[in-house]
C-alpha cells in the first residue's frame, strides 16, 4: 500500500479478488498484501462493486470514497481510497 503523491489523506492499495466465492472476506496476511473474496460474479462489474462496498464498509468509508483505479478486468487490483492516508488504512484493515 503506498500514499498517494503529493496527499497524506488520500492512499492507494493494491489487493487480489476471489470472484464468485462461498463468502465475503477480507484477509490481510503477514506480508501485508490484501486477498479479498466475494460471492459476486464478474459479470457486469458486480464483483468490482462488492470489493468496494466490502472495502469501503471494512475502513469505514463512504462507498463514494473506495474506488478502482486499475485492474477493472484483472484479479489484481489497484484501489484508490480518498480521505484515509495509506497508514490509517493497514491499520483498520488489520485490525479486524
Amino acid at each position: 500500500m503506498t500514499s498517494r503523491t503529493g496527499c497524506d489523506s488520500n492512499a492507494t492499495l493494491r489487493i487480489r479478488v476471489q470472484p464468485k466465492s462461498s463468502s465475503d472476506r477480507l484477509v490481510v496476511d503477514d506480508l501485508g498484501r490484501v486477498r479479498i473474496s466475494v460471492t459476486a460474479p464478474p459479470a457486469d462489474g458486480a464483483a468490482n462493486r462488492a470489493v468496494c462496498v466490502l472495502l469501503a464498509k471494512r475502513l469505514g468509508l463512504a462507498k463514494s470514497k473506495v474506488s478502482i483505479k486499475s485492474g477493472m478486468r484483472s484479479r489484481d487490483k489497484v484501489i484508490y481510497l480518498e480521505g484515509l492516508g495509506a497508514e490509517e488504512a493497514v491499520r483498520r484493515l488489520s485490525a479486524n
